[in-house]
């Protein structure tokens, strides 16, 4: 979107999200996605992936405090070095917007059992896409060191 000559600032352009669904179950070994009924229809032939990409809207960071954080030490990292929250994968940041890879357990209806999800309970549920290895993986990534310690995240 340009902006350059529109005569509205960064922060008056505002988007709209529309929730498909919430975590109904959560939990890292076995966590339920209900997705709305209005968009099960969505959900036609993803039983044929083993993952898929579950984008959720962290709703226990959305707040103003945690929307102007900027600068954050990563927690789940041995180093301690201070990053942007646009370098790492902290809760908080203006959108508080989440991303997990998980595996399709199984999908029943408008319920996707899964496995791996780090998004709590009540938490909304943006979108959900197919993880494409030949789009999603980069084998040749570089990250900083400090990323190279501590749990998955």
């Amino acid at each position: 979107m340009a902006l350059a000559n529109s005569g509205e600032t960064e922060m008056s352009v505002k988007g709209e999200v529309h929730f498909i669904g919430t975590v109904v179950k959560a939990g890292e070994q076995e966590a339920e996605v209900h997705v709305f009924p209005e968009f099960c229809a969505g959900l036609k032939e993803i039983t044929g992936f083993s993952h898929v990409i579950i984008l959720y809207w962290m709703h226990t960071r959305d707040n103003e405090k945690e929307r102007q954080t900027l600068l954050v030490f990563p927690k789940k990292h041995e180093v301690k070095v201070e990053t942007g929250v646009f370098a790492c994968r902290s809760p908080s940041r203006p959108n508080p917007v989440g991303l997990c890879v998980v595996e399709l357990m199984k999908i029943e209806k408008c319920v996707l059992t899964v496995k791996g999800l780090d998004a709590s309970e009540a938490s909304p549920i943006v979108d959900i896409k197919p993880y494409l290895p030949r789009a999603d993986c980069v084998p040749d990534a570089r990250v900083p060191e400090w990323t190279k310690h501590g749990p998955a995240t």
